[in-house]
């Protein structure tokens, strides 16, 4: 099993918005490529920045190619959506990680 990392930081005042277009929107457009079983959104506790809040996404798949696939045929427009819509509001960064136990 592989996860499929997004960690975003923005400001509190964005909170409610984002979350909002998160689980209404991009998670679900996410999810109908069909390359992932599963999600968790998760807010960072530690370390805290005064008026900003980070969460992280993470979404479950089963192989590695299924990763490779996605991240090379649907990532890009699904990012370029994400840039679009907040801009430098929302900063995002990527990480996989494999699933050992």
């Amino acid at each position: 099993m592989y996860i499929y990392n997004v960690t975003t930081q923005l400001a509190e005042n964005l909170r409610e918005a984002w979350l909002q277009w998160m689980q209404e929107e991009h998670i679900p457009e996410l999810l109908s490529t069909g390359h992932f079983t599963h999600h968790r959104i998760t807010r960072l506790l530690e370390p805290h920045e005064p008026g900003m809040v980070t969460f992280a996404v993470q979404y479950f798949c089963n192989s590695l190619d299924t990763y490779e696939h996605y991240a090379s045929v649907h990532a890009p427009a699904l990012r370029q959506k994400a840039q679009e819509k907040w801009g430098d509001k929302a900063l995002s960064f990527r990480t996989l990680m494999e699933v050992i136990n």
